[in-house]
């Protein structure tokens, strides 16, 4: 009996050595038949991963939007003390968190010395200052004719926005000596007291100094009436456009001029540019050069511009202001 089960244990253990191979080896084959289904289904996914994403890649916007910004140390006085714009530019706009603007006048290695175009009560301390990569700069061209703007070139006549897109930076260098031809041409005021004394040629500057409410702005407008006869005409070498550039005067004294070129009919060829009292002083500062970026659009395109800044005097006091408080020398520059 003990000799038959060993026997038969015996030729189990044979026939199971025999099967477990087969076996063994049709589940290597299976799995194998496995993986590699897996591997290609994996593949097929990866390649439409691939495929989406080369999709998205090439659909993207080519250049993300970065700004560099700052913030607000100190603010008082139209003068804000900003921290963080390294690569700023001398005379850049930029804009504050509240939608004012300002320029960077003053560059030093911890902070940037920024004057604000408005009230400076809209700013705190900790506002976000962005750049906007752009200098100072102002709208030109004809449609400017016979609108009041502000130093900036916003319109405050409300008549409507400006159309002209053609922009001039008002920092730009004046020609040199050479570029320049002698002054050769007259330039006619219409009082005959000045034309015959103190004639003025075109292309030549010319002060008007006396005391007060002896006449100064009267003599100004009147010059610029006067020129309705040249402008009427079809001569274009005749004509001359005016330019208006009113610093630190009443709002009301504006007004009055405004309606008086508008009685006159002179208002079609003249630019108004106003930096009132109650304007900031940084805007009182930049109101003459935004006239003469005016100015220069005419020249450039082999036109007459005649320019008066009503007064100059109130501009070098805004300009004293402010670099006093930007610790500079308040000096001419």
């Amino acid at each position: 009996m003990a000799n038959l089960s060993l026997r038969l244990a015996t030729k189990i253990g044979k026939q199971l050595n025999n099967t477990l191979p087969q076996i063994s080896k049709a589940s290597w084959t299976t799995s194998k038949l496995i993986s590699r289904s897996l591997h290609i289904t994996c593949s097929a996914r990866a390649a439409e991963i691939s495929s989406i994403l080369e999709e998205r890649i090439l659909g993207a916007p080519p250049k993300a939007d970065l700004e560099e910004t700052g913030r607000v140390l100190s603010i008082g006085d139209g003068i804000a003390r900003v921290y963080g714009l390294k690569n700023v530019q001398a005379e850049e706009m930029v804009e504050f968190s509240s939608g004012l603007k300002g320029m960077a006048l003053n560059l030093e290695p911890d902070n940037v010395g920024v004057v604000v175009f408005g009230n400076d009560k809209l700013i705190k301390e900790g506002d976000v200052v962005k750049r906007t990569g752009a200098i100072v700069d102002v709208p030109v061209g004809e449609d400017l004719l016979g609108r009041v703007v502000d130093a900036l070139g916003n319109t405050i006549d409300g008549k409507g926005p400006l159309t002209s897109k053609l922009r001039y930076r008002v920092g730009i260098k004046a020609p040199g000596i050479i570029p320049r031809v002698s002054v050769r041409e007259p330039m006619q005021t219409g009082i005959k007291a000045v034309d015959s004394l103190v004639p003025i040629g075109r292309g030549q500057r010319e002060l008007i100094i006396g005391d007060r409410q002896t006449g100064k702005t009267a003599l100004a407008i009147d010059t610029i009436i006067n020129q309705k006869r040249f402008n009427d005409a079809q001569d274009e070498k005749k004509k001359l456009y005016c330019i208006y550039v009113a610093i630190g005067q009443k709002r009301s004294t504006v007004a009055q001029i405004v309606k008086r070129l508008t009685d006159t009919g002179a208002i079609k060829y003249t630019i108004i540019v106003s930096a009132t009292a109650s304007d900031a002083a940084p805007l009182q500062y930049l109101a003459p050069y935004s006239g003469c970026a005016m100015g220069e659009f005419f020249r450039d395109n082999g036109k007459h511009a005649l320019i008066i800044y009503d007064d100059l005097s109130k501009q070098a006091v805004a300009y004293r202001q402010m670099s006093l408080l930007l610790r500079r020398p308040p000096g001419r520059e």
